[in-house]
């Protein structure tokens, strides 16, 4: 059996069949310095619930699989140090061991799909690394969204991956990718880049339709939707790619692998950009944060 707590706001809204979005905790764990997690956390929750859903902030604490945060437990984990990443390999074994831990996008899902909801907002999924001809990092995300049913709404791939393989692999394990109102799939802090998306869809209804039908057929595995961070946000991507490609190169020399490796990157690319990355990821969060609670809406209404 699953030791599982909602939130009041989440148990509220499935007991009255409202729309719910998933958000995962690694964002305020491991992706933004603290308190601006914090801050950052509450206004993406906030957006959810601007745009007519309910945030459910996903996480492991003392061993329970906590579905949506209160106030409270969301200041706390912001404050921790130390907070373990958890992805499927992990998160049976923190909840067994009562440890506290952050959700990836991987855990975030089987999470959501446990609870009962289908769509979850994250910044950027995980992918393939550079270099993984030689190292093998591939992200368990990728897996997940073979087999967990939920659509996922982010601005594409971690800009430090190797879009190009992560699109490859997404094909191979038969995961929809659909870019929401252009052609080309986008890159994280970059609205473009120069891969064309397999699926162009302009609003949430469509997006909510194809999710049902999916169900409908008994597909596995959820969707991706690759959402372009506002034009007036981003970051173009001919100053990132020398300021990602540095970061990577010293990774390699200081030998960073695995869960090390995209932490570690985003820490340079900071530095490297004096905060404009930090910036850009709040705003593209939030943007994924609307359009998820839109899908949402019309999921639920489809029901």
């Amino acid at each position: 059996m699953i030791d599982m707590k909602y939130s009041r706001e989440v148990l509220a809204a499935k007991e009255n069949s409202r729309p719910i979005v998933a958000l995962e905790s690694t964002i305020i764990t491991h992706g933004m310095p603290h308190p601006r997690n914090v801050e950052t956390a509450e206004r993406v929750e906030q957006d959810v619930r601007d745009a007519g859903a309910v945030p459910a902030t996903i996480a492991v604490i003392d061993g329970r699989l906590h579905i949506g945060l209160e106030a409270d437990e969301l200041t706390a984990l912001g404050a921790l140090k130390g907070v373990a990443k958890l992805s499927r390999a992990d998160l049976a074994a923190a909840m067994a061991t009562g440890r506290t831990g952050a959700t990836t996008v991987a855990a975030t899902m089987i999470a959501a799909h446990h609870a009962g909801i289908a769509v979850f907002a994250t910044g950027g999924i995980g992918g393939v690394h550079r270099g993984a001809e030689q190292s093998f990092d591939i992200s368990a995300d990728l897996q997940e969204l073979a087999q967990t049913p939920v659509t996922v709404v982010a601005a594409g791939a971690k800009a430090i991956l190797d879009i190009e393989k992560t699109l490859e692999v997404l094909e191979t394990l038969g995961v929809p990718v659909i870019a929401h109102g252009q052609d080309n799939f986008p890159a994280f802090w970059s609205a473009q880049s120069v891969h064309a998306a397999p699926l162009r869809m302009d609003d949430a209804a469509s997006i909510a339709r194809a999710h049902a039908v999916r169900g409908a057929l008994g597909l596995p595995g959820g969707q991706l939707v690759a959402n372009p961070i506002p034009a007036a946000d981003e970051i173009p991507a001919a100053n990132l790619a020398p300021i990602i490609t540095a970061a990577q190169t010293e990774a390699d020399r200081l030998g960073i692998r695995g869960k090390a490796v995209t932490p570690f990157l985003l820490q340079r690319i900071f530095e490297s950009t004096r905060g404009a990355s930090l910036d850009a990821n709040i705003a593209l969060v939030r943007n994924n944060a609307h359009l998820a609670a839109r899908i949402a809406n019309e999921l639920a209404a489809l029901h």
